[in-house]
């Protein structure tokens, strides 16, 4: 019988935690063992998780590292065969959602599967669309050999909604410890190097999108940019990013254009603040610490970075 961990690291995940919860407890599969990595939340976040059976453990704020965090989790779930990972704004989307994910495991050349994200019921225009580009409805099965087809696209993976096949991912050294951002990407990357293939699972559905404001687009591009900029060796193996960005705007102006074109002012503002911060931050190691603190969304990785 093959053993299932759930990870889902939390900081104060507010109103839609019991909503979370609820959707979780009507799994068809359920996984053996359920942990909460919480950041020190200062609402109930962790008495409702252990209230439904969860196993919390704490750490501070500073503590939290997209890589780190996680890899901790997985280290504490070394029994288990396959570790599911979710974060606290993405709903389950139906009762089989974590059942038709572990399916992909089926194929024993399957590393990593990741789930479709849907738009939350109050996702604006924008970000109705990146869930679409990013998520279509059909499922795919990546390869190496799926890189010239793919480019950059053929490494995309969300730990929102992901699972891993923890021999393979122990094999390629596991989730970097440090790591601004994309810890899922540099683990796709990874396998895929080593020989394993990555599964889009397009009936694992999960509402899971974001709103972010023109400060969140230009802070977010500036992390991805440092992120780039500290693994080249991913752009080296599956190409650049600017095609799939590229390919990103032109989508989402056709999407405007049919369903919001009052928007496509702000979408072209949005890019350009996008494009600015991407790369600014491929040039982090030319800026003053304090200037990449505040250009960056996750403000605590630069507290152990390397200057």
């Amino acid at each position: 019988m093959i053993k299932v961990g759930l990870i889902v690291p939390t900081l104060n995940a507010g109103s839609l935690w019991e909503s979370w919860l609820t959707a979780f407890a009507q799994q068809t599969r359920k996984p053996d063992y359920l942990l909460v990595i919480d950041s020190s939340s200062s609402d109930a976040t962790v008495a409702l998780a252990r209230a439904q059976g969860f196993i919390v453990e704490v750490i501070s704020r500073s503590e939290f590292n997209h890589g780190g965090t996680r890899q901790f989790g997985v280290n504490k779930l070394s029994a288990m065969d396959i570790i599911v990972f979710l974060t606290q704004d993405a709903l389950l989307a139906s009762a089989d959602a974590i059942e038709c994910l572990l399916a992909a495991f089926n194929d024993e050349q399957v590393g990593a599967a990741y789930g479709r994200q849907l738009p939350h019921q109050d996702a604006g225009p924008m970000a109705a669309h990146a869930r679409l580009f990013n998520y279509p409805a059909e499922s795919q099965l990546r390869s190496m050999e799926d890189r010239t087809r793919f480019g950059i696209k053929t490494v995309f993976i969300s730990n929102s909604f992901s699972a891993y096949r923890r021999s393979a991912l122990m094999q390629v050294g596991g989730f970097p410890v440090h790591t601004i951002m994309n810890e899922d990407t540099y683990v796709a990357g990874k396998m895929l190097v080593g020989g394993w293939k990555i599964a889009y699972c397009a009936d694992a559905q999960v509402f899971h999108s974001h709103n972010y404001s023109f400060v969140d687009e230009f802070k977010r591009y500036f992390d991805i940019g440092v992120f780039h900029t500290n693994t080249s060796w991913l752009q080296q193996t599956f190409g650049g990013a600017s095609g799939e960005g590229l390919r990103f705007v032109i989508s989402e102006m056709r999407y405007l254009l049919k369903q919001a074109p009052w928007l496509i002012p702000s979408a072209a503002l949005r890019t350009g603040l996008k494009w600015l911060g991407f790369k600014l931050g491929n040039l982090h190691r030319g800026l003053p610490q304090a200037i990449r603190r505040y250009f960056s969304m996750h403000k605590t990785y630069w507290l152990r970075a390397l200057p």
